[in-house]
């Protein structure tokens, strides 16, 4: 499952909380709200991902993102990026390629 990055160490998610006066646990129950199972983020979570230093987290599933966005009334791709294709990936799509080129064994 791709993970999104959060931007600039999560600066932008600071920007945004610190913007509309969100302390992590309204951050975290807002998710709720947004979250069509009710679910929502954890404190815990959300705390990981809007802080610095080694306890921080810089990465987050999609739907982490999502909500965390949505509660925040920020566009996903202003908090968080996409990542890149890995070099596996890459490598085992040009092996493919050219094992497929080649045709089948005979």
């Amino acid at each position: 499952m791709s993970r999104l990055h959060r931007k600039r160490n999560g600066q932008p998610l600071r920007d945004a909380m610190k913007a509309g006066g969100w302390s992590i646990p309204k951050l975290a129950e807002a998710t709720k709200t947004v979250d069509p199972l009710g679910r929502g983020v954890s404190r815990s979570a959300v705390g990981v991902l809007v802080t610095q230093g080694s306890s921080a987290r810089k990465r987050c599933r999609i739907r982490t993102a999502w909500l965390i966005a949505d509660a925040l009334g920020q566009p996903l791709q202003d908090l968080f990026d996409m990542p890149g294709a890995s070099t596996s990936t890459e490598e085992r799509s040009i092996a493919d390629d050219r094992q497929h080129a080649a045709g089948p064994a005979a």
